[in-house]
């Protein structure tokens, strides 16, 4: 299975937060391709810079890529995606992140229920 982490759970994964070990048989799974987008690493930077989030963003992608964890480029066929989606909240990277797995297609592993509403691809944590 294709698995994409929200950024929410990207974060949970990496500091080992009690959150994750609803899915964490799934992403050790060795049968389970885990991807972490861009948009996620663009997110956490933006979210630095502005001060709502204190990370060390290439520590974050080191350990990422040492746990083995894939990277999701944005493409245009997820842009394309993302311009049919309703708007049931207002984060544009939510938004992304569910448009490039609905395109991919993809599970995304989330913390916010609301992205349920998008599509069956979701699992909330």
């Amino acid at each position: 299975m294709r698995l994409l982490l929200d950024t929410n759970a990207l974060l949970w994964a990496l500091t080992n937060a009690p959150r994750i070990e609803a899915v964490r048989d799934l992403l050790l799974a060795d049968e389970n391709e885990v991807f972490v987008s861009a948009v996620s690493w663009w997110e956490i930077a933006i979210k630095t810079r502005i001060g709502r989030l204190d990370a060390d963003l290439p520590q974050l992608r080191a350990i990422a890529h040492e746990s083995g964890f894939l990277e999701l480029p944005l493409l245009g066929s997820h842009t394309e995606m993302l311009a049919i989606l309703p708007r049931y909240h207002n984060d544009p990277f939510d938004h992304m992140l569910t448009a490039q797995a609905m395109a991919e297609p993809m599970r995304l592993i989330t913390g916010d229920e609301t992205l349920s509403k998008y599509t069956s691809l979701v699992i909330p944590i």
